[in-house]
C-alpha cells in the first residue's frame, strides 16, 4: 500500500483503515485522560497527594496484560465490530466512576477497570488484517497503531483546555474525563454501523475454540505454557510495587498473588483442554505454525513497546535534570518521542511490505534500537543538546518502527489465530513496561538506557535463531490450510 492511497475515500478498505484508526486513537486519548490532568487533581482534591497519582497511573496499565489475552480470544470468536463497539462502551462506565468518584477507593478502582481499554489495540490488527491482503498489511497496520497512539498526545493537548477554559478551575478536571468517556460511547454506536469485520463475500475465519491459544506441536505447548508465566509474574510485580507504596497492606499482596495463581493454574488447565485432544488427533502439515515465532515476536514488542512506554514515563525529568532546562521546554523535547510516532510506524510497516524479507527488516530495526539506546546511555550534560535530541529522535524512530514491523508480521503467523497472537504479544509490551519500570527505580538514568539497549539485544539474539520468514508473506490473499477449509464450510 502506497502513502497516497490513504486519500482514496471512496476505497472501502481505505475507510475501514481510518474507521479503525480513529477507534483506536479515542481509545487511547480516554485511557491516558490522567496525566494531562493529574496536577490539577492533586490541587483541587484536598487530600491527594502525588503518591495518589503514582498509585494511580500504575493502575492505568495494571490489567492491560490480562486484558489484551481476553480481547484476543474474544475478537477471534466474535469479530472485532462488536468487541470493540463493547469495548468502548463498557470502558466509559469506570471512565464516568472516576471523573465523579470522591473517595479513594472508587477512583483506584475506576482506573484498574479502565486500564482494559488497552487491550482496544488488539482489535483493530485483527479488523486491518481482514481487509487487507499480506502485501499491503504491513503500513496498513503500522498507520492503524501509529496514529491511534497519537490518542494520548491528543488527550495532553486537550484536556487541560477543556478543565479550565470550558469549566470550573475545582471540577474542571472532572467533565474533562467525563468528556473522553462521552466520546467512547458516540464512536462505540457510529463505528458498530458503519464497520463489517470483512470484506463482502468474504468468511471471517475463526479457531476451534478460544479458551486457550491452539499450537501445533507438544513442544510448542510447553512453550506456551512458559511464554503465560510472565504475564502473571508481571501482575505480581505491579502488586509488589502498591506494596511498597503502602497502597495495600501485606495480607492484600498475599491475596492478589494466591489469585494470580490460581488463574495461572486455570489458564494451564485451558492449554491443556484445547490443546491435548488437537495434538492427539494430530495437526495436518499445512496447518502447522511455529510457536517460536510467536515468542520471538513477543521479545520484539517487549524490547520496544515496553521500552517505549518505560522511556516516555522519564524522559521529561532526564532531560530537565541532565540540562537544567524548563519544565515546558523538557516536556515539549520528550513529547517528540510521541509525535515521531505518526511517521515511524507507519514507515515501519512500510519497509516490511517493501524489502520482501520481514524478518530482515525486523532484525536490522533492532540493532538500530541496541544501538541507538547504548549512545542514550552516553547523554550527559556535557553534551551539545541538539545531539542529544537527534540521538533520542532516532533512537525513538528505530524502536517505534520495529512496533510496525513486528505487527507486519504478526497477521501472517496463523490468520485466524490473529486475535490471540497480538493479543499476547501486545501483552509483552506491557510486561516490558512493568519490569523496565521497576528497574528504573534502583538505577541512574544513563545505567537504564544501557539496560534497555541489552534488552533489545536479546531480543535480536531470539530473533536471529526462532524468527520464521512468514509464508506467504507478499501474496495479494492470505493461505488457508485444510483446517481452515473446514470452518469454513461449516460456517
Amino acid at each position: 500500500m502506497r502513502p497516497k492511497e490513504l486519500l482514496d475515500l471512496q476505497n472501502r478498505q481505505v475507510q475501514i483503515l481510518h474507521l479503525s484508526w480513529l477507534a483506536f486513537f479515542v481509545s487511547f486519548y480516554a485511557w491516558f485522560n490522567i496525566a494531562p490532568l493529574a496536577s490539577t487533581m492533586v490541587e483541587t482534591v484536598e487530600w491527594m497527594t502525588m503518591d495518589h497519582i503514582s498509585t494511580l497511573l500504575i493502575l492505568n496499565v495494571a490489567l492491560t496484560i490480562p486484558a489484551r489475552m481476553v480481547i484476543g480470544m474474544l475478537l477471534d470468536k466474535l469479530g472485532p465490530r462488536i468487541v470493540f463497539s463493547l469495548l468502548l462502551i463498557i470502558m466509559s462506565i469506570p471512565t464516568f466512576i472516576f471523573a465523579f468518584g470522591t473517595t479513594w477507593a472508587q477512583l483506584a478502582v475506576a482506573r484498574l477497570l479502565i486500564s482494559g481499554i488497552g487491550a482496544s489495540f488488539v482489535v483493530g490488527i485483527r479488523l486491518v488484517a481482514e481487509w487487507f491482503p499480506p502485501k499491503k498489511v504491513g503500513f496498513a497496520e503500522g498507520f492503524y497503531a501509529g496514529f491511534g497512539n497519537f490518542g494520548s498526545a491528543f488527550a495532553a493537548m486537550t484536556l487541560p483546555f477543556i478543565a479550565t477554559s470550558l469549566f470550573s478551575p475545582e471540577d474542571g478536571w472532572r467533565y474533562a474525563i467525563a468528556f473522553s468517556g462521552v466520546l467512547c460511547i458516540a464512536y462505540a454506536i457510529f463505528f458498530f454501523f458503519t464497520v463489517t469485520d470483512t470484506p463482502e463475500g468474504k468468511v471471517y475465519q475463526s479457531p476451534r475454540k478460544i479458551a486457550a491459544l491452539e499450537v501445533s506441536s507438544w513442544g510448542d505447548m510447553i512453550l506456551l505454557i512458559l511464554w503465560t508465566i510472565p504475564l502473571f509474574a508481571a501482575l505480581g510485580v505491579v502488586a509488589w510495587r502498591l506494596l511498597h507504596l503502602d497502597f495495600i497492606n501485606l495480607t492484600a499482596y498475599y491475596v492478589i498473588i494466591g489469585l494470580l495463581v490460581l488463574n495461572f493454574l486455570y489458564q494451564l488447565i485451558q492449554t491443556l483442554r484445547v490443546n491435548v485432544p488437537i495434538l492427539r488427533k494430530g495437526v495436518p502439515e499445512d496447518d502447522r505454525y511455529s510457536f517460536q515465532t510467536v515468542a520471538a515476536l513477543n521479545t520484539t514488542y517487549f524490547s520496544n513497546f515496553g521500552a517505549e512506554l518505560a522511556i516516555v514515563s522519564m524522559l521529561p525529568l532526564f532531560y530537565l535534570t541532565t540540562f537544567d532546562l524548563s519544565l515546558t521546554t523538557a516536556g515539549l523535547i520528550a513529547s517528540s518521542f510521541a509525535f515521531v510516532n505518526l511517521l515511524a510506524r507507519p514507515l515501519g510497516g512500510w519497509f516490511s511490505d517493501r524489502m520482501q524479507n520481514r524478518k530482515k527488516i525486523m532484525l536490522i530495526y533492532i540493532v538500530g534500537i541496541t544501538i541507538g539506546l547504548a549512545f542514550m546511555g552516553f547523554i550527559n550534560s556535557s553534551w551539545p543538546i541538539t545531539l542529544a535530541i537527534f540521538v533520542t529522535v532516532l533512537t525513538s524512530f528505530f524502536i517505534q518502527g520495529a512496533e510496525g514491523a513486528t505487527f507486519a508480521i504478526i497477521p501472517l503467523v496463523k490468520k485466524r489465530l490473529t486475535g490471540q497472537i497480538s493479543g499476547m504479544a501486545g501483552a509483552y509490551g506491557n510486561v516490558g513496561a512493568v519490569i523496565y519500570l521497576t528497574i528504573y527505580t534502583f538505577v541512574t538514568p544513563q545505567q537504564f538506557f544501557f539496560i534497555l539497549s541489552f534488552g533489545a539485544f536479546i531480543s535480536f539474539l531470539y530473533c536471529l535463531f526462532f524468527l520464521k520468514e512468514p509464508e506467504g508473506g507478499f501474496g495479494d490473499d492470505y493461505q488457508l490450510s485444510s483446517v481452515d477449509a473446514q470452518i469454513k464450510d461449516q460456517k
